[in-house]
């Protein structure tokens, strides 16, 4: 089963077409910085929904002790 079937049926060809849409409107320099923005969202992210998750934890541990 191809990983991006959910897209509609996304090629190589468009992926590519994509990826040098992408570097020609950002530039070599520039793409860095984005993918490391990029990466610190989807952390700061993963640790928010972790917080979440030890919260509604802890809650369930204080009403079981009541």
């Amino acid at each position: 089963m191809n990983t991006i079937s959910f897209i509609g049926g996304i090629g190589f060809q468009e992926v590519l077409l994509i990826a040098i849409v992408v570097l020609l409107f950002f530039g070599g320099k520039k793409i860095p910085e984005l993918m490391n923005g990029l990466g610190r969202g989807v952390k700061s992210f993963k640790e928010g929904m972790n917080g979440i998750e030890e919260k509604d934890s802890s809650a369930d541990t204080v009403k079981k002790e009541e």
